[in-house]
């Protein structure tokens, strides 16, 4: 929206993990080649935590992409997968073929052999577990079973596990005490002081192709350091927001006045404050909706005085921009909106119950349909997540996806009831392999990997 106006070739602060806009000031690129050292050169299990929104995934991936070739790497984003439901994902990621109806221990040997031919072959294969706080307990013992696979001399597994803070006080109970041990490197990602976010600002907008002089003022970038907490999710909403109340009121720099507003128009979690938010006063956020109205009313009746066209009777409908999809925790999954809504908006009808209409629908198929079928398994989470499922079934809707092919079961098998998102019906696990590349791009960032019916009975 505000691109030309400031000479951008792309958007500098979006959300979403973008390697060329990764940061290396305030530590971030020494702990980046610290743990291309540790993978390369150690045994144990690594482990990175991090603060909510403070660049773990950002991390994750610039991690990916600097690994030399000999490296295979296996990247796990959906923290939800079940004991065994991880063995099927680490051998599809592997494009290791499975017999049909494999049991655990032989799936595991299957595994270990798969890997000794790789390791004979030069390649090192590392597993990144991202979002690894919300993984079930059962499955963090599996991970660390894992890491005992082993040649004569070396390991055949790499692990390292991407998780907020809440990991730490998993990893710290007694009965985790030997997964504990395993981990030989922990990498902590501080929030950037006050300093690092006026750089990191700078930064991220000459990456986008900014040319002039810095557009934030000493004062709105000490603003957004304090209402952010220094977390890099938190900055680029902010100086997203600012940019937009500046080109909003036809300026082209950033001040205090703007960045009040954008923080105003936030409303950020308490549970991930690390200190007291500032006090000071709060502007409305009608301050941006009533900028934006004036360009909008004003471009409207300059194109109507131009054409002689009559005004319309009805206001056109705004339009909505759908979220993207993600089958990590909920606070990465949020869609993020650039347009803030007047609170006298009208009112609107409570939305379906998806999860409970395809949980109905999907009944019959989990009834008649044949185990020795194949499907996706596209997510699995906790009874108590119901909600995560609910707006994974609403993005999947908006991504254009076959939706008629996505269903829902609940299961307990686990030891623990859980949800569980599926897609599609197959003959063989190579059809279901193959149905993955017709999914939308943000349903295969996911990594669906393929099941038998009789697994969900």
């Amino acid at each position: 929206m505000y691109l030309d106006h400031f000479g951008l070739t792309e958007a500098p602060f979006r959300i979403t993990p973008h390697t060329e806009f990764f940061f290396a000031g305030a530590n971030r690129g020494p702990t980046l080649d610290a743990l291309i050292y540790a993978i390369m050169n150690d045994e144990g299990i690594v482990k990175v935590s991090g603060e909510v929104g403070s660049g773990k995934t950002m991390l994750c991936r610039v991690l990916m992409e600097r690994l030399p070739e000999s490296v295979v790497m296996v990247y796990l984003a959906n923290p939800s997968l079940s004991r065994n439901d991880i063995l099927f994902a680490l051998a599809d990621e592997l494009h290791l073929p499975l017999p049909e109806q494999s049991r655990n221990t032989a799936i595991v040997r299957l595994l270990q052999e798969h890997l000794v031919r790789l390791y004979g072959d030069g390649k090192r294969v590392v597993v990144l577990v991202d979002e690894a706080h919300a993984m079930p307990v059962e499955t963090l013992e599996e991970i660390r079973l894992l890491s005992n696979l082993e040649s004569n001399q070396h390991k055949l597994l790499q692990l390292v596990l991407f998780g907020q803070p809440e990991l730490n006080d998993v990893l710290a109970r007694s009965d985790m005490r030997q997964l504990k041990e395993r981990i030989t490197h922990n990498f902590q990602l501080e929030p950037l002081i006050r300093t690092d976010v006026a750089e990191y600002i700078e930064f991220r907008l000459r990456a986008a192709g900014y040319k002039g002089p810095n557009p934030f003022t000493t004062a709105a970038a000490k603003l957004i350091a304090d209402s952010s907490q220094g977390l890099t999710r938190r900055i680029n909403i902010l100086a997203d927001k600012s940019l937009l109340a500046a080109f909003s009121a036809g300026g082209h720099e950033v001040g205090p006045k703007q960045a009040k507003a954008a923080i105003a128009d936030c409303d950020f979690s308490e549970a991930t404050t690390l200190r007291a938010r500032p006090k000071g006063p709060r502007f409305h956020p009608a301050m941006l909706v009533g900028a934006i109205a004036v360009i909008v009313l004003v471009a409207y009746f300059l194109g109507r005085a131009s054409t002689g066209s009559a005004p319309m009777e009805k206001p056109l409908p705004s339009e909505t921009q759908p979220s993207t999809l993600s089958p990590s925790s909920a606070e990465k999954s949020g869609p993020i909106a650039h347009t803030i809504v007047s609170s006298s908006s009208p009112l609107v009808p409570a939305p379906v119950d998806l999860t409970e209409e395809r949980l109905v629908s999907s009944l019959p198929w989990l009834k008649e349909t044949p185990g020795e079928r194949w499907f996706l398994q596209l997510q699995s989470v906790d009874a108590s997540q119901k909600a995560q499922v609910e707006e994974y079934l609403r993005a999947f809707k908006a991504s254009g996806g076959d939706y008629s092919q996505v269903r829902v079961y609940r299961s307990a098998l686990s030891g623990r009831l859980r949800y569980g998102i599926t897609y599609g019906d197959f003959g063989s696990m190579n059809e279901a392999r193959a149905a993955v590349d017709t999914l939308p791009p943000a349903v295969r960032s996911g990594h669906p990997f393929p099941r038998q019916v009789r697994q969900l009975r």
